[in-house]
């Protein structure tokens, strides 16, 4: 008997594409990927656009360090409030990607994306928005990574592979550009080069554990179409 996990993945890819769809995808790439993230003073209101930039910041606990979460938190208690902190880039993200996709983002990337993620990591090209959204948002492409795989558009091996993709270097470019940025006057190589290696080895992890789904393990995926 079928598993129904492993029925074909719906797809957009019949429905037609106009010019509103592949505007909705660029606006989408560019809120998710961080082109805007930390503009200079004169160009700041462009942060308007960027995902990390909307999602704002935490006011701060009288006599604590950090945001509402407080410091000294541990267990049950702890735990709950760092979850609860999670929900803010979740919800913003999910919202942002059910507006833009209902003016046809999903449709254009299904057209633009499928050449590249299909013979590298053997997802279809809606999937490209997930893996974007990673870039800045761990919570936010886990979030539409799982609405994808409930709308059973990707495949359960769809769904570990593009798992391995996004935990290596999760939100890469917000860390990046935050924790790292103190290091970049002692960098003996341009700012941008780890972050281009980052992207490449995201790649090579991926199509890497889909070798390894199609080889050994195969046969746990037999009625994955």
């Amino acid at each position: 008997m079928t598993d129904p996990q492993a029925s074909p993945a719906s797809s957009p890819k019949h429905e037609k594409v106009g010019i509103g769809a592949y505007i909705a995808l660029l606006l989408a790439i560019v809120i998710f990927s961080g082109v805007f993230y930390k503009m200079p003073e004169a160009y700041k209101w462009l942060g308007a656009f960027d995902f990390t930039t909307l999602i704002g910041k935490y006011g701060t606990v009288a006599g604590a360090n950090g945001n509402f979460v407080g410091t000294g938190g541990d267990s049950a208690r702890g735990g709950f409030l760092f979850a609860l902190s999670l929900f803010p880039g979740v919800m913003l993200a999910m919202g942002l990607i059910e507006v833009l996709s209902h003016y046809g983002a999903l449709r254009a990337a299904q057209v633009l994306m499928t050449p590249l993620l299909k013979p590298l990591l053997g997802v279809p090209g809606y999937t490209g928005l997930a893996l974007i959204t990673d870039l800045q948002s761990t919570d936010g492409g886990a979030a539409l990574t799982r609405a994808l795989y409930d709308e059973k558009r990707i495949t359960r091996k769809n769904l570990v592979t593009i798992c391995a993709w996004q935990y290596a270097g999760a939100g890469c470019i917000s860390n990046y550009y935050t924790t790292v940025s103190a290091l970049f006057s002692l960098f003996l190589c341009p700012v941008w080069g780890p972050m281009v290696i980052i992207l490449v080895l995201k790649f090579v992890g991926g199509a890497l554990i889909r070798t390894v789904l199609s080889t050994i393990y195969r046969k746990d995926f037999e009625n994955d179409r």
